[in-house]
């Protein structure tokens, strides 16, 4: 059997992959985040499915759970939040199941960086404004960031920032990132992105963090900083679609 680690998404049940639902559809055994991972999303699965809520196990006891399970001979689907290429230890727990010589594969998910620019109708690169989106994290009760990841130097690019597990520091954050994009830099923030609960703030540097902390936000919140977060953004039109082209050259 394989171990499948699926994307599960935002949160909204419609919004998993048709693969990820397939997947669900026919797992033995479903490990995931009760802290992320919203009920609807389960209900993809069989009735009879083992659900295995992780918020409180630590990386081993995952672990065990998912090889004892393989070695029974049956099928077990990991559900990570969003995507499983973004911050969801997936080297971590595959780096075990291949000492413990137990397959497995990924199934992407949509992430929530993605649906949140969705909700509000962005695009985060618009051309001859900006064309590079970082995606970060900040450091609180977390791992250590790498010295050469600091927050200001990635500010200095001018690039849409996408910052995630930063919610509880958005004072501070916006402070230091005033000072490279400027006060009146365009903010949105989405919690629960796609979910019953959702909230979407929207506004600036200057006062992102007072909505944050009147709407009691702490956790599962995505922060988007940049000028193409703009409502009335303007920048050049793409050249892929100039009438102007040479659409007779290839490449």
């Amino acid at each position: 059997m394989t171990v499948h680690f699926v994307g599960a998404g935002p949160g909204a049940a419609d919004l998993l992959t048709l693969r990820a639902v397939e997947l669900l559809h026919v797992a033995d055994v479903c490990v995931y985040a009760g802290t992320y991972i919203d009920e609807a999303v389960l209900g993809h699965c069989r009735e009879d499915v083992r659900l295995v809520d992780t918020q409180d196990l630590d990386l081993d006891q995952i672990t065990t759970v998912v090889v004892d399970a393989h070695r029974d001979g049956l099928d077990v689907v990991r559900l990570c939040s969003g995507d499983p290429s973004i911050y969801s230890a997936l080297h971590e727990q595959s780096r075990r199941l291949d000492e413990a010589q137990v397959p497995w594969d990924v199934t992407p998910g949509v992430p929530a960086y993605a649906a949140a620019a969705a909700i509000v109708g962005a695009e985060l690169t618009v051309p001859e404004l900006v064309q590079s989106v970082v995606l970060t994290r900040t450091q609180a009760r977390s791992t250590a960031m790498p010295d050469s990841e600091a927050l200001d130097e990635f500010a200095r690019t001018g690039a849409t920032l996408v910052l995630h597990l930063a919610i509880t520091r958005t004072r501070e954050l916006a402070a230091e990132l005033a000072e490279h994009y400027g006060v009146d830099c365009p903010v949105v923030v989405v919690a629960n992105a796609s979910q019953p609960s959702e909230v979407v703030l929207r506004g600036t540097l200057a006062d992102m963090a007072d909505q944050v902390e009147s709407a009691g936000l702490r956790q599962a919140a995505v922060i988007l900083v940049g000028r193409a977060l703009a409502e009335d953004v303007r920048g050049a039109e793409s050249f892929l679609y100039a009438p102007t082209r040479d659409r007779s050259a290839k490449g």
